[in-house]
């Protein structure tokens, strides 16, 4: 029997994508879905048309027949004794009152920031820090809540932490410098405007550096004591906004303890693909790593349907002189895959295959 689930802020981009990653899906159902009170009391197919009455659907392909007729709720008509997971898509800042009220009750899996930084709260990418959902019953324990709330990441923290998990596991890392050139989608509906982004670079984007620096160094450290503690590596980040539509493109310089080089690089992304703990999750891509070595790649539009948006692609490995031991790269990751609702879905699926839902 599928597990019942609500999608709240169904109406989003990343709402949206929570639409399309769970049809058809084998273990998930979706029986409740929650928006605005803008959008609450109309059917689905009505909630998501504009102001001139033109359908918005901003996920490509086809809407899933399931969802058009189903009825927006307001938050507080979600039946909790109906469900069994709540995702929530919410990005203002009424997410972290949503997800508490959620929480006392059922397991919620967000891609807001509400929860990221509590230090019973773990940030968690399917795959790369499975072992920190323990911390999850620290988190019931502590507030006395029936369910908890379980955050991804920044989606330009995703694909960072992603491709230096398996160097830092085998050649250890004292320093990260990353650059990263990320899609107009990860601004939002409103974030971004036209003619602000046109033939033009955004240099800055708010509050972002500072996510990435605290949210890598917690993802790649260690539970102990029922506490994370955070991996001893220096991070820097400078964190720009280019004219591409989805997926964030990322340089990155890394320090290791040991020596590394291109080989023992891709030969430790050939082994984690072979052995990711994610493989043969529905959502979960035939490969979780491309490693290119055609220093042309990656380019965001040949690698953003690669294993349908959650396969993480890597090229331009070479040696880094400035440093005794490291090197440099590029990566690709889709910023509304990977790195929000369907990267959601699969670590729903981590964790049910781990019985924590």
């Amino acid at each position: 029997m599928k597990k019942r689930v609500a999608i709240i802020g169904v109406t989003g981009s990343v709402g949206q994508e929570f639409v399309r990653s769970l049809h058809n899906h084998p273990w998930f159902e979706v029986t409740q879905i929650a928006a605005s009170e803008r959008s609450a009391g109309k059917m689905y197919l009505d909630a998501i048309r504009d102001a001139s009455g033109i359908i918005s659907w901003d996920v490509g392909g086809e809407i899933p027949e399931y969802i058009k007729s189903m009825k927006v709720l307001k938050v507080e008509e979600i039946d909790v004794q109906k469900l069994d997971l709540v995702f929530s898509a919410v990005e203002s800042e009424a997410a972290r009152d949503i997800e508490t009220k959620f929480a006392k009750d059922l397991p919620v899996i967000s891609t807001s920031s509400a929860y990221r930084y509590e230090e019973d709260v773990p940030i968690l990418i399917p795959g790369i820090n499975d072992e920190q959902a323990e911390l999850l019953e620290v988190q019931k324990k502590n507030r006395n809540w029936k369910g908890w709330v379980a955050p991804l990441p920044n989606c330009t923290t995703t694909g960072l932490v992603i491709t230096l998990k398996p160097l830092v596991e085998k050649f250890g890392a004292k320093r990260v410098l990353m650059t990263s050139m990320q899609a107009i989608s990860g601004g939002g509906k409103s974030g971004v405007s036209a003619m602000g982004i046109t033939d033009n670079i955004l240099p800055y984007i708010p509050k972002e550096e500072g996510k990435v620096r605290i949210e890598t160094r917690k993802i790649l450290g260690k539970l102990k004591d029922g506490k994370i503690e955070d991996a001893d590596i220096k991070v820097s980040c400078t964190c720009t906004r280019v004219p591409v539509i989805d997926g964030h493109t990322e340089s990155v310089f890394l320090e290791t303890e040991k020596y590394i080089d291109p080989k023992q690089a891709k030969i430790t992304y050939e082994d984690y693909n072979k052995n990711v703990s994610v493989l043969g999750l529905p959502s979960a891509p035939e490969k979780y790593y491309a490693f290119h070595e055609d220093p042309t790649r990656p380019q965001p539009r040949m690698e953003r349907e690669v294993g349908d948006g959650m396969t993480t692609s890597i090229g331009r490995v070479e040696k880094e002189e400035l440093f005794d031991n490291g090197l440099k790269y590029m990566l690709f990751s889709h910023n509304k895959k990977m790195g929000s609702a369907k990267g959601a879905v699969l670590l729903a699926e981590m964790l049910y295959k781990k019985e924590k839902i």
